[in-house]
């Protein structure tokens, strides 16, 4: 049993309800590159941060702490960014560093197909007290309470007016975690394995005051259901905003922000779990906090 909870505690899956390894966000499309690297520069400079805290009310519950950067060099038609994180559940954590480089091609109706890659470093932490007072002394655990793992990314996406989408996938090297010292059979092996995903989003100009835009995010594992993500963001006169969405087999979301000025964002949301996780206590819900500073507009 022991054995068990720990390849679980190391693959890393325990960030979320599902099988995911790396942070997501209920407001992946305000970051852009926290899920594709050629959305460097895709939408202006900006640089932000955002705070999740998920299943409130349960010791020990996902936390994620993220600070980012995107940046566009017209004249170069090109972009770069990157970010900063801290994940922590229970007895481990995630502290990495993503730089993000894309190459932005014109097209003829004033839009622009973008590449780009990314390298990521990740140190990953053990506490090893808290650990043993779940498990107890394991001398399989080995003596290291630190790793750092590198890994890269690759990334496509048009970027149009109204229209974006996007495909990439993450984790390409699939470096192997190497805690658990003892004996494990190939399939038992701890290690990061690759992310796809596909988004896209539409911008709908309802009225001179609002736009409605639908959006979508859909991420896949080997040997993992798929994903979905879909929602709806209503922009009222360029300052109020709000959203809903649904996590498929996960969450509702609910969404809202101000633009206090033309620069600056703040936004708040809500994920209301709908899976088994919610039995445990009546308050295991998410809250996620993004603040986000445009520059340039």
């Amino acid at each position: 049993m022991k054995k068990i909870v720990l390849i679980i505690l190391f693959a890393g899956i325990v960030t979320t309800v599902s099988a995911q390894q790396l942070q997501t966000s209920s407001f992946y499309d305000m970051q852009g590159i926290i899920h594709n690297p050629s959305m460097a520069g895709s939408n202006g400079s900006m640089v932000g941060a955002t705070y999740r805290s998920q299943w409130s009310g349960i010791s020990g519950s996902p936390k994620t702490a993220t600070v980012f950067g995107s940046f566009d060099l017209p004249n170069q038609n090109i972009g770069i960014g990157g970010y900063l994180f801290n994940d922590k559940t229970g007895p481990t954590s995630r502290t990495g560093v993503q730089v993000s480089f894309a190459k932005h091609i014109p097209t003829a109706n004033g839009g622009r197909f973008s590449l780009g890659i990314e390298a990521k470093g990740m140190q990953y932490a053990l506490d090893r007290v808290k650990l043993s007072q779940t498990l107890g002394s394991d001398p399989a655990l080995g003596t290291a309470d630190n790793k750092f793992k590198f890994d890269a990314g690759f990334g496509i996406s048009y970027t149009g007016k109204k229209l974006q989408l996007g495909v990439s996938v993450a984790q390409l090297v699939q470096s192997k975690l190497d805690f658990y010292t003892g004996n494990l059979n190939t399939g038992e092996e701890a290690r990061l394995y690759r992310h796809y995903y596909a988004h896209g989003s539409y911008k709908w100009q309802a009225d001179d005051k609002t736009t409605i835009t639908p959006n979508f995010l859909a991420i896949y594992l080997p040997n993992a259901p798929l994903e979905f993500q879909g929602g709806v963001k209503v922009e009222h006169n360029e300052i109020f905003w709000w959203g809903v969405a649904y996590r498929a087999h996960q969450s509702f979301i609910l969404s809202a922000g101000v633009n206090p000025s033309k620069k600056f964002t703040i936004g708040y949301s809500f994920d209301i779990y709908n899976t088994p996780i919610s039995v445990f206590d009546a308050g295991s819900n998410a809250h996620e906090i993004l603040l986000r500073y445009n520059i340039f507009k």
